[in-house]
C-alpha cells in the first residue's frame, strides 16, 4: 500500500495526520538451514518489501495499535504491558515497549498505524520485521537513535522469547535490523559477528515462491532435530573434543562419521557440518560473481534439508523440482523452517515471466492449488523514512 494512502488511513483512524513514518523489512535465508543451534553460520539478506509504521505522539501513557491487516484495535497503557492472548499482532510491540521500559529506556505514549505486505506464514519474518520496526521507532523517537542497533536486535528477539513466549533464535531480528541494500549478511548466531557479501546477481534475481502451505514445523518435530544432533555432538565428543557440530570440517566429519552407527543421528550431523561448510563457500561465490556455483550451493543445500535432515516435504520439493526444469533457473531450495512456506529460486531476470508461469502450472497440477511469486530487491534494514 502507498504511503500516502496509509496516511489518509491514519487520520481517519486517530483524527488527525501522522507526525512521523518507519520502515522495516522482511528476509530471507539465502543458505544455512538448521544450523544456528548447531554452532553455525547463515546467510541472510533483508528484502524490499515488509512492515510501515506511521507514529504520532502523545501527552499521555497510552498506546493505541491500529493495522490495516488486520482488523483488531488495541489499547493499552504504558505502566501495564503485559501479554494477553485477544490482543494477538499488538503483543509484538508491546512485548519489545515492555522489555525497553524495564531497561529503562523513554517510551511516551502513541498512536500507532502498522501495515505490511509479508505474507503471513509465509516464513519470511512478519513477526521480527514488526518487532524491530518498535524498537527503532522508540530508539529514534525518544532516545536520540543512541541505542545500538544489535542491542535494538536483541531487544526485539527478547519481546518475542519471553513476551510471545516463541523460543525463536535471533537470525531473524538481525537480518531485518542490519540489512543493507544489495548485501547479505553472513553471520555467526553465537557470537553475532558478521561481514557483509555484495549481492553480485548480475542478471539474475532472487525469486521467492510460496508453496501456500503455512509452515508446519510443529515443536515436537523441532524438538526431535535439536536432540538428534545433540546426541551426535556427545557421541563425537567421546573422541573430538568440539564444542559443537558445525565446528568440525567435512574431512574432520569424515573421521567420526563411523561412530554414528544409527543412520538418523548420523543424517543429521552430517547435513548440519556440510551445510556449514555451504554457507562459507556461498558467501565466496556470491562475493566473486560465481553464480553458477551458488546456484549448485542452492540445490545442494535442499537436498541435504530433504534427504538427512527430512524436513521438506511434498509441497517445497515438487516447487523446488519444477523451478530447476523451468527456464532461466540454475538454483533453488526450501528457505526457513521447513514443511511449508517458501522456496527461493536464482531466476534469469528476463526469464521470469514465464518462469513463474511455467511453475505455477506445474505445481497447480502435482499439489492442487497454485503457489504464489515475490520478487524482491535486496533492501535495507529498518529505518526511519521521515
Amino acid at each position: 500500500m502507498e504511503l500516502n494512502k496509509l496516511e489518509e488511513i491514519f487520520q481517519t483512524i486517530y483524527g488527525k495526520k501522522n507526525e512521523f513514518s518507519f520502515f522495516s523489512p522482511g528476509r530471507i535465508n539465502l543458505i544455512g538451514e538448521h544450523i544456528d543451534y548447531n554452532g553455525g553460520l547463515v546467510f541472510p539478506c533483508a528484502l524490499d518489501f515488509g512492515t510501515y509504521a506511521l507514529v504520532n505522539l502523545r501527552e499521555d501513557n497510552k498506546l493505541n495499535f491500529a493495522s490495516t491487516n488486520f482488523d483488531l484495535k488495541v489499547s493499552c497503557d504504558l505502566n501495564n504491558l503485559v501479554y494477553t492472548k485477544k490482543d494477538d499482532w499488538a503483543n509484538y510491540p508491546k512485548g519489545v515497549i515492555k522489555i525497553m521500559l524495564d531497561k529503562g529506556y523513554t517510551v511516551k505514549g502513541m498512536d500507532i498505524l502498522i501495515s505490511g505486505n509479508i505474507p503471513n506464514g509465509a516464513g519470511l519474518s512478519s513477526s521480527a520485521s514488526l518487532e524491530v520496526l518498535t524498537s527503532v521507532v522508540v530508539n529514534n523517537l525518544f532516545n536520540d537513535g543512541k541505542i545500538d542497533r544489535v542491542e535494538l536486535v536483541k531487544i526485539s528477539q527478547m519481546a518475542e522469547n519471553e513476551f510471545v513466549g516463541v523460543n525463536c533464535g535471533i537470525m531473524d531480528q538481525f537480518a531485518v535490523g542490519m540489512g543493507k541494500t544489495n548485501k547479505a549478511i553472513l553471520l555467526d548466531c553465537n557470537s553475532l559477528s558478521y561481514k557483509y557479501a555484495d549481492m553480485n546477481l548480475l542478471d539474475y534475481s532472487i525469486v521467492i515462491m510460496n508453496t501456500n502451505k503455512r509452515r508446519a514445523l510443529n515443536e515436537s518435530k523441532y524438538n526431535e532435530r535439536r536432540a538428534e544432533c545433540e546426541e551426535a555432538l556427545k557421541i563425537i565428543q567421546t573422541k573430538k573434543p568440539v564444542a559443537n557440530l558445525c565446528k568440525l570440517t567435512p574431512e574432520e566429519f569424515h573421521e567420526v562419521e563411523p561412530l554414528l552407527t544409527k543412520d538418523n543421528i548420523k543424517n543429521r550431523a552430517k547435513h548440519a557440518v556440510y551445510e556449514n561448510d555451504r554457507v562459507i563457500s556461498a558467501f565466496d561465490c556470491l562475493n566473486d560473481g560465481k553464480l553458477e556455483e551458488f546456484g549448485r550451493l542452492l540445490m545442494e543445500s535442499h537436498d541435504s534439508l530433504k534427504n538427512l535432515y527430512e524436513v521438506t516435504g511434498k509441497e517445497l520439493d515438487s516447487l523446488v523440482e519444477e523451478a530447476l526444469k523451468a527456464e532461466g533457473c540454475i538454483g533453488a531450495r526450501m528457505t526457513g523452517a521447513g514443511f511449508g512456506g517458501c522456496a527461493i529460486a536464482l531466476v534469469k531476470t528476463d526469464k521470469i515471466d514465464s518462469f513463474t508461469e511455467e511453475v505455477k502450472k506445474a505445481y497447480t497440477e502435482r499439489i492442487g492449488y497454485e503457489p504464489s511469486f515475490y520478487s524482491s530487491g535486496i533492501g535495507n534494514g529498518t529505518h526511519q523514512i521521515y
